[in-house]
């Protein structure tokens, strides 16, 4: 037989490998797919409630690691049990269905009762395929490489529900990953680390060759100090930055709606941390939390990358692209340069749960006439996503503890 590769691009999502192969003899066929990046830092878990018989023909990717599962009918697929795949949620289930039958004539002959009760549910499996009752489809994977297609996007899709997770370590054993401890040193003299510049080295994100990261503290006035970490590739050329909170969670969620009217306002200095997610009611646009990671740039570098994160895209306005979608894109594209040129007004609003993004106030330290900034008390989701339901700061020492 004969095996093809392609390396092809997911919109909003990543760029994956599709394996398939063809037997010209007995006319069998099979593809499978795998991730063309590394495994990503945080798992992802994607819940879509399927209503509709367009849900089921949706696009998803299913690495090998990740669990399908439907709690509707107690079913589930394992992880390492099925190959990758590049399917619709309709595929997925009829994967499922083709292998439950696959015995079932060995079945039937051996044990009969067991055989019955397949059939029952190869039956209940099949039905869910007329979407006559909702269904919860969820997909869990570590490795966060998997994918559910979003028909909606860059728009919210309110049947979605996208979560990152930190993996445990019995997920990241199976993944292969071993935990690096760190050995204990004792703290010797305090550094100043604010006026320098550390290097490490790591590899490219784009061509995985040999480059080095630059990190740096940097305390931004009116708020707090982070940390910037920029990589720069000597092969490639590509540039990157990413920014963290040098801080703790703060205690309360911050919500900061800026009225965009003067163009001057795209230079005012933004800090979008990995926990904020961004919303332009206007162009009914909103990009999750995790999307673009954390970014240290100003407001018209931060809607740029966002129209980046469209165009670049070749399935969504390259040649390969639905003529409906490319126009819905295309239109999104262009109200966005409208609004960073200043000929269009909008409002722009940053949610950050965690109390650690930043929009400048050209007034500090008075109010701005346009900037609003709201203090809110986190739902117990929010809690969840950020792990401190589970977090435990006091009375946490084991008993006798106190006398030592």
């Amino acid at each position: 037989g004969v095996t093809r590769l392609l390396l092809t691009r997911i919109p909003f999502f990543k760029e994956i490998i599709v394996s398939s192969f063809a037997c010209d003899s007995c006319s069998w066929s099979n593809t499978e797919i795998q991730s063309a990046g590394r495994i990503q830092e945080q798992g992802v878990r994607y819940t879509l409630a399927v209503t509709s018989r367009q849900d089921m023909n949706r696009e998803v990717v299913k690495t090998d690691c990740a669990t399908a599962r439907i709690p509707e009918l107690d079913f589930e697929i394992p992880a390492f049990t099925q190959k990758g795949v590049l399917t619709t949620i309709e595929g997925i289930i009829d994967r499922a269905v083709a292998g439950l039958e696959q015995d079932q004539p060995v079945r039937r002959a051996t044990d009969e009762e067991v055989a019955s009760k397949i059939d029952e549910f190869i039956g209940k499996l099949k039905q869910l395929k007329e979407v006559r009752s909702s269904f919860t489809f969820i997909i869990d994977d570590p490795s966060g490489n998997s994918f559910v297609e979003n028909p909606h996007a860059p728009r919210k899709d309110d049947a979605l529900a996208v979560t990152h997770y930190r993996r445990t370590p019995q997920q990241a054993a199976l993944l292969g990953l071993e935990g690096e401890e760190l050995d204990e040193k004792p703290a010797g003299p305090a550094e100043d680390l604010r006026n320098e510049v550390l290097q490490f080295n790591t590899n490219c994100p784009e061509c995985n060759a040999p480059a080095n990261t630059n990190m740096k503290l940097v305390q931004i006035p009116h708020f707090k100090e982070v940390i910037i970490m920029a990589t720069n590739c000597d092969s490639c050329g590509h540039r990157t930055n990413e920014v963290k909170s040098g801080g703790a969670i703060e205690p309360q969620g911050t919500r900061i709606t800026l009225r965009i009217t003067d163009p001057s306002d795209m230079t005012r200095d933004i800090l979008k941390s990995e926990t904020c997610s961004v919303e332009i009611p206007e162009l009914e646009f909103e990009l999750g939390m995790g999307v673009l990671g954390g970014k240290f740039t100003t407001l018209e570098g931060l809607l740029k990358d966002i129209g980046d994160l469209v165009e670049r895209n070749p399935f969504t306005l390259g040649d390969s692209s639905r003529p409906s979608k490319t126009e819905k894109l295309r239109e999104f594209v262009g109200k966005l340069h409208e609004i960073v040129e200043g000929k269009t007004k909008a409002h722009f609003i940053m949610d950050d749960p965690a109390g650690n993004s930043y929009l400048q106030n050209v007034y500090a330290p008075e109010e701005g006439p346009e900037l609003k900034v709201e203090r809110y008390e986190r739902t117990f989701e929010q809690n969840e996503d950020l792990g401190l339901n589970d977090m435990k700061t006091e009375g946490y020492e084991p008993e006798g503890a106190s006398g030592r």
